[in-house]
């Protein structure tokens, strides 16, 4: 079977070296649209290394990206990568991420392994230092299509309610045709989000956006939008990814000030809005300071 759940959480965890530098907090700030207009100043203290602030999501693709750095040779994970997709993702900052990291270390382990039926759910957890002591923790959970069905334990399936008002406030970004291009050279080179014949292999009609490219892009809006556009205030950030996103398409963040340190999202694509599939993020939560 190409999942087995017991070998794959009785591994050892794995610790790796992560390294990074101004040039891949550019790329990356750059994949999720930073940079427009290019000459407004908020947007230029994500793109000019002079005045460079890191956007804590960041995190997820730093030193060639949490996943890329965990999947590869994992014990009891043989898988196809057609058959996955981003299930969620969570961080959380134990302090503001550097703009350059030359002695940090990742160590991640699996754990959990959930068995919806149909598909898998193999969650990721990693954890990374430097030798000022820990910089962030973050969990990913990798939703496996035909995958599931081997008798686990199926995990739970709490979600969180959109407030019952207008939200505090709504913005828009678009997605450019290239942006999926862009986006994978600061780590996840999976195929779906680039080959036409890989992504109709997967049962998409073209490629789709990296669910970490849209989270991304959401919490610069938020950090843009309601704190002040200082990343430094975040302290953790989770989100579900509850449908795809294709490059070309318009993102709606609308954004709840929920108590005075969080706020709730919700992000739908604004071209699909009035069907059942416009919805891309769900669960959503920033907490701040």
């Amino acid at each position: 079977m190409p999942i087995d759940a017991a070998k794959a959480l009785a591994a050892e965890p794995r610790t790796v070296p992560l390294s990074w530098d101004h040039k891949d907090v550019l790329l990356y700030h750059l994949g999720v649209g930073a940079g427009v207009p290019a000459t407004d100043a908020a947007e230029l203290r994500y793109v000019l290394e002079d005045r460079l602030h890191v956007l804590p999501s960041f995190a997820t693709v730093a030193g060639g990206g949490m996943i890329a750095a965990e999947w590869p040779g994992t014990p009891g994970i043989d898988i196809d990568l057609a058959a996955v997709l981003h299930g969620g993702q969570s961080l959380t900052l134990h302090r503001p991420i550097p703009v350059r990291g030359e002695k940090a270390a990742q160590t991640s382990r699996i754990a959990a392994v959930l068995d919806k039926g149909k598909a898998a759910v193999v969650v990721l957890r990693t954890d990374v230092a430097d030798a000022d002591g820990p910089l962030w923790s973050g969990e990913s959970r990798l939703f496996v299509r035909g995958e599931g069905g081997f008798g686990g334990e199926r995990g739970g399936s709490e979600r969180l309610e959109a407030p019952a008002r207008a939200p505090d406030a709504t913005v828009e970004r678009a997605v450019r045709e290239d942006q999926a291009l862009l986006y994978r050279l600061s780590g996840d080179r999976n195929p779906l989000h680039a080959d036409p014949a890989f992504a109709a292999r997967a049962g998409f009609d073209r490629p789709i956006l990296h669910g970490l490219c849209t989270y991304g892009m959401t919490l610069k809006a938020v950090v843009d939008t309601l704190l002040d556009g200082e990343p430094g205030r975040v302290r953790s950030y989770s989100t579900r990814f509850s449908g795809v996103v294709f490059p070309g398409e318009t993102l709606r963040v609308r954004m709840w000030r929920d108590t005075p340190r969080r706020v709730r999202v919700a992000v739908t694509v604004v071209e699909r809005e009035g069907g059942n599939d416009a919805g891309v993020l769900d669960d959503t939560v920033v907490e701040h300071a």
